[in-house]
């Protein structure tokens, strides 16, 4: 029976100013420090085999997991995956997300935040924030880089990648761990939960608390459970 230990990353120094982050490559603040150290003694807690380790290609969920690991005194070898980005927020990244929704109203807000398919207006491609996205983003084939993207985008580049890689190795009762962001895990949440395209923009995902899904044989959720449960969401399932 495997298990996927999916994990938020810890608070971001962006997090903390209420910016819209995308593929800015910031790093974690101390509270973010702080979540992944403590998600890194509950996942020791569960006295698992950890066999295989995923993460995106920004430093602030790279982080997450090798403190994770060296908590749980595992080899820090794994697997980067631009796949598991954080969504692209377009020209929303950078601002303030308070101020955002002031200027330009609390409808549009939303329909940009947490829509299934409207993404934001592109990033310019003379924008300053580019210089801040992750170096390895150089590997990513050419064409492939966007320039903002809707929830709808990002599960579209999330899913290929867990049905060729993830669903693999849980299907050889591999335990998997992965840390990656709010947009991308909403999107592995979306497919493995069975969310709706109408009520996927109702889920929140807390930063720094593992959530734990043990399946069947047949890849059938058996039970999920997060780690801190003071600071639990719930997952809305098979809506």
């Amino acid at each position: 029976m495997s298990k996927l230990i999916l994990i938020r990353h810890g608070q971001s120094t962006w997090n903390a100013e209420n910016r819209f982050t995308g593929w800015v490559d910031v790093g974690l603040s101390e509270k973010g420090v702080a979540e992944a150290e403590k998600s890194g003694e509950l996942i020791k807690m569960l006295n698992i085999k950890i066999d295989i380790s995923y993460t995106s290609f920004l430093k602030r969920a790279i982080k997450t997991l090798t403190t994770i690991l060296q908590r749980n005194k595992l080899d820090l070898k794994f697997n980067t995956a631009w796949q598991l980005n954080e969504r692209h927020y377009g020209s929303l990244t950078g601002l303030n997300k308070n101020e955002t929704k002031k200027k330009i109203g609390e409808e549009q807000f939303k329909k940009y935040r947490r829509s299934w398919n409207i993404p934001p207006p592109p990033m310019p491609e003379d924008s300053t924030y580019l210089s801040n996205f992750s170096p390895l983003n150089g590997s990513i084939p050419v064409g492939m880089i966007p320039f903002t993207e809707s929830l709808k985008n990002t599960y579209e580049r999330v899913m290929p990648f867990y049905e060729n890689e993830i669903k693999k190795n849980l299907s050889k009762d591999k335990n998997i761990l992965v840390s990656a962001h709010g947009n991308s895990l909403r999107a592995l949440y979306k497919f493995l939960f069975k969310i709706s395209d109408e009520k996927i923009n109702e889920l929140e995902i807390p930063t720094g608390n593992p959530l734990v899904i043990e399946f069947e044989k047949n890849l059938k959720i058996k039970k999920y459970f997060y780690l801190d449960e003071a600071r639990a969401k719930n997952i809305i399932f098979n809506q």
